[in-house]
């Protein structure tokens, strides 16, 4: 069973300052919304690598990748841990946006 603490979200630091200004955080993933997507795609410490991998391999150096530390009891939206396919691993989805105070730690990306 997957840690349910706190949720991790990579994104770029360009969008996590626009959603400061706002007071919520609506990106999905790179390139697609939560109004597109229907979920925020979040995942646990030990699934960021291969996510970071898979949705950002470009900007591995980068210092424009930041993660979110996001704690799921500041959010006031359902948090469901679902797998992309039957029998694979569970990522933690956010059914809503995300807001700004919800963020407990902004971390940059290696």
């Amino acid at each position: 069973m997957p840690e349910r603490t706190h949720i991790l979200h990579i994104t770029e630091r360009s969008r996590w300052e626009a959603a400061r200004e706002h007071g919520a955080y609506t990106m999905s993933t790179r390139g697609r919304t939560l109004a597109e997507v229907g979920f925020i795609h979040c995942s646990t410490r030990a699934q960021l690598p291969s996510v970071a991998a898979f949705v950002y391999g470009c900007y591995e150096s980068s210092d424009e990748l930041v993660v979110l530390v996001v704690d799921p009891a500041r959010l006031g939206v359902p948090v469901t841990y679902e797998a992309p396919e039957p029998g694979a691993e569970e990522f933690p989805h956010v059914y809503g946006p995300i807001p700004v105070n919800a963020v407990v730690e902004v971390e940059p990306w290696r």
